[in-house]
């Protein structure tokens, strides 16, 4: 089998998220990426780039089937349980999905994507805290990685009700992107209802 160096990054994907096969550090201003290098089996590969295709088109159920055949192959890297656990989402299986998603906090902590999705399914089962730590955890090494900044702001005005904490989020989000509309009108109408 030969072995390929390649370079791996997180791909976003209109209304799905996926990573590609190691963490990368996403910049939340330009989109641009440090990525790092893994060596990992060509056909490893392979079947990875195949399963994204079949995410982007939505064939969650074939895009499961190869990204079991990743990790029963490539352990080392969260990407592939990521991608897992917003295939079982996406169909519906939250226990799946949730089960995935904790295993690749297991290998990567501060993985953002896989702690947004696990923060999104806890708020949706009310399980708040829970939410905001998987939160916490990416910001700690991703802090300017907009999705999970926005969705802790939420979960603090609307579930928690910790408007201070809310704003905080809010204003950091909008100076990441200062031309963002919506959060401006958040920040203001949030800054009004704190005083």
């Amino acid at each position: 089998m030969k072995i390929l160096r390649f370079i791996v990054l997180y791909l976003t994907i209109i209304s799905l998220l996926s990573c590609a096969m190691e963490s990368t550090k996403p910049s939340a201003q330009d989109g641009s990426q440090k990525a790092l290098w893994v060596e990992v089996d060509s056909d490893v590969e392979d079947d990875f780039n195949a399963a994204l295709v079949h995410l982007k088109a939505t064939e969650y159920d074939a895009a499961i089937v190869l990204l079991e055949k990743v990790i029963a192959e490539e352990k080392r890297v969260s990407a592939p349980f990521t991608n897992l656990g917003m295939a079982y989402n996406k169909k519906g299986d939250e226990k799946k999905a949730e089960e995935y998603f904790l295993m690749a906090v297991n290998i990567e902590l501060t993985n953002p994507v896989a702690n947004n999705q696990l923060g999104l399914l806890y708020r949706k089962k009310g399980q708040f805290n829970d939410a905001k730590k998987a939160y916490t955890n990416a910001l700690t090494e991703y802090p300017d990685y907009l999705p999970v900044v926005k969705n802790l702001g939420i979960l603090c005005e609307l579930y928690m009700r910790d408007l201070p904490c809310a704003l905080k989020q809010y204003e950091h989000y909008l100076s990441l992107q200062p031309n963002n509309k919506t959060m401006k009108i958040w920040v203001s109408d949030l800054s009004k209802r704190i005083k």
